[in-house]
C-alpha cells in the first residue's frame, strides 16, 4: 500500500498540477470520450500508458482476456456489457476498439485450462473463447497462445456486432469498430486490417 501512497503523492506533485486546468474541465463539463477501448486486466497492457492518453480520452472496460461476451440481457451480472452500454449508448463514442495482448494468462487459461486457484470464476468466464481455442488448435503448439491472443480479439469484435444498440450505430457509419494487440515483449503495436490480418502500427 506505501507504494501506491508514493505513487499518489508524485500523482499530486506531477499530474495533477501539470494537468489541473484538464480536471477542471472535465470536473465543469463531465466527460465526452471519442473512444472506448476493451482491454485485459493485465498489469503489464496498460491502455492509458500505450496510447499516451490524457484523462477524459479513453472510456476503459478491462477484463480476463479482454473478452467481449454475446449480447444477453437477464438478471444476471454483466459488467462488460453494462461499460458497453454505458460507453455506446450514453456517452456515445465514435471508436470501439478491442485490444488484445502478447502472453496474456487468460488465454493461457483457455488452452490448458485455469489454474485450481481460479477456478470458481475464471475458468468459466474464458471458455466463452470456445471457438477462438478451436481455430488455434489447428496450429502446431508453439503457435497456439499467439494464435488463439489474436483470435480472441476477432472473436469480441463478432460478439459485439450481436449488440443491436452496437450494430444500428455501426451500420449508420456513427461508430466504428476497431481491433488491436500489443506486444508487451517489443512494445509493437498492431492493428487488425481489412483483411482480417493484424499488421504493426507504422512509427513516425
Amino acid at each position: 500500500m506505501q507504494d501506491l501512497i508514493s505513487g499518489y503523492r508524485r500523482f499530486r506533485t506531477g499530474t495533477w498540477a501539470h494537468q489541473r486546468a484538464r480536471f477542471d474541465e472535465l470536473s465543469d463539463a463531465g466527460q465526452s470520450p471519442r473512444t472506448m477501448l476493451i482491454a485485459c486486466s493485465d498489469s503489464r497492457a496498460d491502455p492509458q500508458m500505450i496510447f499516451d492518453a490524457r484523462p477524459g480520452e479513453l472510456f476503459v472496460a478491462r477484463n480476463v482476456a479482454n473478452l467481449v461476451p454475446p449480447y444477453g440481457p437477464d438478471s444476471r451480472h454483466h459488467g462488460t456489457s453494462a461499460a458497453l452500454e454505458f460507453g455506446v449508448r450514453v456517452l456515445k463514442v465514435e471508436h470501439l476498439v478491442v485490444m488484445g495482448h502478447a502472453m496474456c494468462g487468460g488465454i493461457h487459461a483457455l488452452l490448458h485450462g485455469a489454474p485450481e486457484e481460479a477456478s470458481d470464476f475464471v475458468a468459466h468466464w474464458v471458455n466463452m473463447a470456445e471457438r477462438a481455442k478451436l481455430r488455434a488448435l489447428q496450429f502446431p503448439p508453439d503457435k497456439r497462445q499467439d494464435y488463439c491472443e489474436h483470435e480472441s480479439v476477432r472473436l469480441s469484435l463478432e460478439n459485439l456486432m450481436t449488440f443491436p444498440w452496437v450494430r444500428e450505430p455501426v451500420a449508420a457509419g456513427r461508430l466504428s469498430l476497431h481491433g488491436c494487440f500489443f506486444d508487451i515483449r517489443s512494445g509493437i503495436l498492431e492493428r487488425l486490417g481489412d483483411d482480417g490480418s493484424f499488421q504493426p502500427v507504422e512509427e513516425k
